[in-house]
């Protein structure tokens, strides 16, 4: 992966706007989907100690996206982005508010015209984000507000979530031949779980347990912090049958949320692309796609879905195992 990641923050008073580029050790396609997926934004889009949480979202022109921004003493701020211009996997630009819940508008606050720009550069993904506003004075308050230190934490919150929600998932694989495992979420108990799995099942991890703390970090990334570099990033114990249990923390902290129902998935590793896609799409008909199937940074083909029935799955093919 590549170190030393572009991220330039100018602010053009002339123009009344901010110009931020920023690179992220993704792909377009995984990019994209964390720029405009509710449940995705909602683990980065707030600056820590700060969480999103999305009322609506419809990513259309013409659509909005109804959100707020819940404080660590559940102070809400409320917001609103119309979406004007979308040009699919290439730009979308929007008008964002403040507002009450029900999306009517304050008008005391700025509002910002955003304009966003993403460019596969091969091995990376820029984007270029350009933030206008009406005057200096709303340009100059927004600053005031702590724009800046705001959204360099939130993207650094994505860099988090690129890096520590998949890098280690195919770790262990090592060759293509078709396998089913369960994956299991933990909001910070996973080794005491899989503890207690290992005195039970009588067997031994496979190559030991990943933790947050081992994920190297890269210069422009922040730091794993302290109290959550011992949890648990990926696990796999042999149970019965050959079946593989998975598992990995979801701490707070990084934004992700651990509910009964979507803690557990169905992890298919098939032998080919084309077996993957084919069951993918079988699975999803009637049912709601969380993450569209498609070629990830680390080198696999993933998606993830939740079938008509409620039941989630996870499907995995690695074209160049370990």
């Amino acid at each position: 992966m590549k170190s030393n990641l572009q991220f330039n923050f100018v602010i053009d008073k002339e123009n009344n706007s901010v110009m931020v580029i920023r690179e992220f050790n993704a792909t377009l396609d995984l990019v994209w989907e964390a720029w405009t997926n509710p449940v995705i934004l909602d683990q980065w889009w707030a600056p820590k100690p700060f969480m999103t949480k999305t009322k609506s979202m419809n990513f259309s022109v013409g659509g909005s996206w109804l959100y707020a921004m819940v404080g660590p003493d559940n102070e809400v701020h409320w917001c609103k982005n119309d979406y004007h211009t979308i040009d699919a996997k290439k730009s979308y630009s929007g008008l964002d508010a403040f507002c009450n819940e029900e999306g009517h508008i304050k008008e005391d606050f700025p509002r910002t015209i955003w304009d966003n720009n993403f460019t596969n550069t091969g091995e990376t993904t820029l984007v270029t984000i350009h933030a206008k506003y009406n005057s200096l004075a709303e340009l100059e308050q927004i600053i005031s507000l702590g724009f800046k230190e705001g959204f360099t934490l939130a993207l650094g919150n994505l860099d988090e979530y690129l890096e520590a929600k998949f890098k280690l998932k195919t770790e262990a694989r090592k060759t293509n031949k078709a396998r089913v495992s369960t994956y299991l979420n933990f909001s910070g108990n996973a080794e005491e779980a899989f503890l207690f799995y290992q005195s039970v099942f009588k067997t031994e991890f496979v190559n030991g347990i990943s933790r947050f703390g081992n994920i190297p970090q890269e210069p422009n990334q922040p730091a794993i912090a302290e109290e959550l570099k011992d949890l648990v990033l990926h696990v796999e114990l042999p149970i019965v049958g050959g079946h593989i249990l998975m598992g990995t923390d979801a701490p707070k902290e990084m934004k992700f949320t651990v509910t009964q129902g979507n803690n557990m998935h169905i992890n298919l590793e098939p032998e080919s692309k084309e077996e993957t896609s084919r069951l993918f799409e079988a699975l999803a008909e009637g049912g709601s796609i969380t993450m569209p199937i498609q070629d990830m940074f680390w080198g696999a083909y993933y998606g993830t879905l939740t079938d008509k029935f409620g039941i989630n799955w996870m499907l995995n093919y690695n074209s160049n195992p370990n």
